[in-house]
C-alpha cells in the first residue's frame, strides 16, 4: 500500500476521539433520562437548540411535523417541567440503548454533524413486560461550548409505525 492510500494518521486519530467523545455524550445523555433526571436535560443543549421527533416517513419527505417539536432550551425545560410536575401518565422506566455511532461532517464554523442509532425500552410499573418503545436514529449537529460539546440540533427519526398512545419522556 503506498502512502497515498494511507489514510493520515492524525485525521484517524481525531476521528476516533470524537466519535468517542460524542458516545460519552450519548451515555451521560442516556442517564439522565433513564434516571428519570429531566431538569437536566435541557443541559445537553445549545441555549437555541432545535430538538425534534418525528417520523421517518415524515422525515423522508421532508415535512417538518413532529411529535414534539422544540426550539431552544426555553422550550426544553418547559417540557422536562410538565413531564415531572404537570402531566398525568403512568410511572415508568426507560432504557437507552445508543449505537453505531458515527461522525458525519466536521463543518468550517467547527459544528459536527453525527447519527447514532437508538432503540428505548420501556417498562410500566404495572406490568410485568418491558416493550419497545421506540427505534429510530439520532442525526444530530454538535457545538462546542467552553470546551463542551453539546446539542445544537437533535432529530429524533423514530421507524416505528404505531408509537404508544402518548409519548411522554424525551427520546
Amino acid at each position: 500500500m503506498t502512502s497515498q492510500m494511507t489514510p493520515n494518521a492524525d485525521a484517524v486519530m481525531q476521528n476516533l476521539l470524537l466519535r468517542q467523545e460524542i458516545e460519552d455524550f450519548n451515555a451521560a445523555y442516556s442517564a439522565a433520562l433513564d434516571e428519570g433526571r429531566l431538569k437536566d436535560w435541557p443541559d445537553f443543549f445549545t441555549e437555541d437548540a432545535l430538538y425534534v421527533v418525528t417520523a421517518r416517513e415524515n422525515f423522508d419527505r421532508n415535512l417538518p411535523v413532529g411529535l414534539i417539536y422544540c426550539e431552544g432550551r426555553g422550550m426544553l425545560a418547559d417540557r422536562a417541567f410538565a413531564v415531572e410536575k404537570t402531566a398525568m401518565y403512568a410511572p415508568r422506566y426507560l432504557r437507552h440503548f445508543i449505537a453505531n455511532t458515527r461522525v458525519v461532517k466536521l463543518a468550517e464554523d467547527g459544528s459536527i454533524q453525527a447519527r447514532a442509532n437508538y432503540i428505548i425500552l420501556q417498562t410500566l410499573f404495572d406490568r410485568p413486560e418491558t416493550t419497545l418503545h421506540q427505534v429510530g436514529v439520532y442525526l444530530d449537529t454538535f457545538k462546542r461550548e467552553n470546551g463542551a460539546l453539546l446539542l445544537a440540533e437533535r432529530k429524533c427519526v423514530y421507524d416505528n409505525l404505531l408509537v404508544a398512545n402518548s409519548l411522554v419522556y424525551p427520546i
